[in-house]
């Protein structure tokens, strides 16, 4: 897939979030907030449930901004948003990006015995 829009629309907040996809199918979630508002508790649909990983925060300490952010990380939640079965609530920091990667995929089966590679 490469690239997905979950918020394109979102005019009122000045946010937009999408997810960037490898070639082995796992997403990021690349969150932009246009304001100098924080955004608190704000849900974003997400493709896969458990811990998101907050990987980078523009607006770190780190990089001399306010260190508004998730505290490393939240949980999906299994309430559907935007085309996504969970969804995550965050809190967006003011004129910054966020990047969440979740912190483990189910595997797909191959039909192959875990220990040889044999179907």
């Amino acid at each position: 897939m490469g690239f997905q829009w979950v918020i394109g629309d979102d005019a009122v907040n000045s946010v937009f979030a999408w997810l960037r996809w490898s070639r082995q199918g796992e997403p990021l979630l690349v969150v932009a907030n246009f304001t100098p508002v924080p955004r608190e508790e704000y849900r974003i649909g997400v493709p896969v449930p458990g811990l998101w990983h907050e990987v980078f925060n523009s607006d770190s300490e780190t990089y001399a901004g306010s260190n508004v952010g998730n505290g490393g990380g939240v949980a999906a939640e299994e309430i559907p948003g935007h085309g996504q079965s969970f969804s995550v609530n965050l809190k967006l920091p003011p004129l910054g990006v966020l990047i969440l990667k979740p912190e483990s995929l189910p595997r797909p089966s191959l039909g192959q015995d875990e220990h040889t590679g044999q179907g």
